[in-house]
């Protein structure tokens, strides 16, 4: 009874709001086509998968491909690869932006503070395969910026790239180059909605301005500060393939190799799709149970989730 009373007022409410129905259509159509469909093939994952056959076609294999992935020689290469990048790039690239954003919103002048966030930002609009290219100019052996500049010092010139200790410093530290400003918008939105009395208030018991970011402004910001904590935990056991690729050598990849460029090597270069598949999908369930737990945790200790 309760299933036929909801199908009766669905179908009442799309006969009086159909023009909204209609709107929103081509946005579920596009999540079913391009979303949802397309998990179907994550089931090569437990298959042998033969392209003649297809994927309905390729026999069964359970756990096989998971099983080879874990005791693969450099299983444990690839993990520790993709933490520590990911860990290191929470740790600077996640506190940075709110410090930015704290320090920024204290500019007494309207036009430096617009001019400080326009350079601040405007490299995040540079694509990911240019960023690549410039720190390949910059930190080239022979003709490199850096290199120059340690000459001019009496240092040898180094090849960053070339160097795996270095790896894991120039990809993050580049990536929060190219994405402190832009980032930090979000906690300058939020900065914007806090009560100026608060800060009246605030001023007129003496505090400074560091007593007031961290009293005031702080608190203000932690809803925010929690639910991209969690989004960005649940990407734990991600890293954006082009740069970690297009910034890959022969003599870095002890440091440089990871989940993604691993999944692209064993699927498109060796056409191990099904494998691969299966590395993909270890993946994206790790990071599903980092964000059900973290965001649990988050609900549980500081009253804030994501759902």
């Amino acid at each position: 009874m309760q299933a036929e009373g909801f199908w009766r007022r669905l179908k009442k409410d799309i006969c009086r709001n159909w023009i909204l129905y209609v709107m929103v259509l081509p946005v579920i159509v596009y999540y079913v086509i391009f979303a949802y469909f397309p998990m179907y093939g994550v089931t090569m994952a437990f298959k042998d998968y033969k392209i003649k056959k297809g994927i309905l076609g390729s026999p069964w294999v359970g756990f096989a491909h998971f099983q080879r992935f874990f005791s693969t020689y450099n299983f444990k290469t690839i993990l520790k690869n993709t933490l520590e990048i990911n860990i290191y790039g929470l740790l600077v690239g996640f506190s940075l932006p709110i410090i930015f954003a704290l320090f920024l919103n204290y500019l007494k002048s309207n036009k430096l503070k617009k001019t400080v966030q326009m350079v601040s930002y405007a490299p995040h609009f540079i694509s990911v395969v240019v960023l690549c290219g410039m720190i390949r100019i910059f930190m080239d052996l022979d003709t490199g910026v850096l290199n120059s500049l340690r000459n001019l010092a009496g240092l040898e010139s180094v090849d960053f790239l070339s160097v795996k200790a270095w790896y894991k410093d120039i990809y993050v530290w580049t990536g929060v180059w190219q994405g402190l400003g832009w980032d930090a918008i979000i906690y300058m939105s939020a900065l914007a909605g806090v009560d100026m009395q608060l800060h009246e208030a605030a001023i007129i018991d003496g505090a400074t301005k560091l007593q007031r970011m961290r009293y005031v402004d702080l608190p203000s910001l932690k809803p925010t500060i929690i639910m991209l904590l969690i989004l960005n935990l649940g990407n734990m056991m991600s890293i954006g393939f082009d740069k970690a690729y297009l910034l890959q050598n022969p003599l870095n990849l002890a440091e440089s190799e990871v989940i993604s460029t691993y999944v692209y090597k064993q699927g498109l270069l060796d056409a191990n799709y099904a494998y691969s598949t299966a590395v993909g999908l270890f993946s994206s369930i790790i990071n599903l149970f980092l964000l059900v737990g973290f965001n649990a945790l988050a609900k549980k200790v500081a009253k804030e989730s994501l759902f």
